[in-house]
């Protein structure tokens, strides 16, 4: 059976990285972007429209009483990227050893049983993150006061939470529904970190 790795992540906190650097020290496939371009192949939607309704929750136009259940009425977009992220999801973790960012699959993959890991971090280090790293992910954050940066990562954790919550019935980032979680803020060598989480996972 392949070993699978689930990473949980707020914005800002290095997770991403965290789950990279993971992989690479224990030769597991990598999967987080991949997820969206090949949800892209599949349909058709531009991979960024995908990437920003594969982590908001629904608008519910209304619900539909029949007897003592309630049915919502989901926009058929969000079902369809919906359905290929649980297809691709099984798929990638059929196929090897892996490690996955995002997306649920701590949830989707919950019959495999996951190695589920949550990276937080405080919002001071969160913010001193943001404006190091000038990759996209963090979208120019050193163009941002402080205060405008500090609302846009709660903005994009608060529609992650809001996503997870809604698709899995479960909450994000409560400690029962991960194996471990990890505070980054005390942590700039995150080589370190990941080979210190590498010797737990192969415990």
């Amino acid at each position: 059976m392949n070993k699978i790795i689930t990473v949980g992540r707020e914005f800002g906190s290095g997770g991403r990285e965290l789950g990279r650097r993971l992989s690479e020290i224990l030769g597991f496939a990598y999967y987080d972007r991949e997820i969206i371009e090949e949800i892209a192949k599949r349909t058709s939607l531009s991979a960024q429209y995908i990437q920003h309704i594969a982590e908001q929750k629904p608008v519910i136009p209304f619900p539909i009483h029949t007897g003592r259940t309630f049915w919502a009425v989901i926009p058929d977009y969000n079902q369809n990227v919906q359905q290929e992220q649980h297809s691709i999801i099984r798929e990638m973790a059929s196929k090897s050893s892996c490690v996955i960012v995002g997306r649920c699959a701590d949830y989707i993959l919950r019959d495999e049983n996951p190695f589920r890991l949550f990276v937080y971090s405080d919002m001071q280090s969160k913010l001193a993150r943001c404006r190091k790293n000038e990759s996209a992910d963090y979208e120019a954050g050193a163009s941002l006061t402080d205060k405008e940066l500090t609302k846009r990562i709660e903005h994009i954790d608060k529609s992650r939470a809001d996503y997870y919550n809604f698709y899995t019935g479960q909450k994000w980032g409560s400690r029962e529904n991960y194996d471990l979680c990890i505070n980054t803020g005390r942590y700039s060598d995150f080589k370190a970190l990941a080979e210190a989480v590498a010797k737990i996972y192969s415990c």
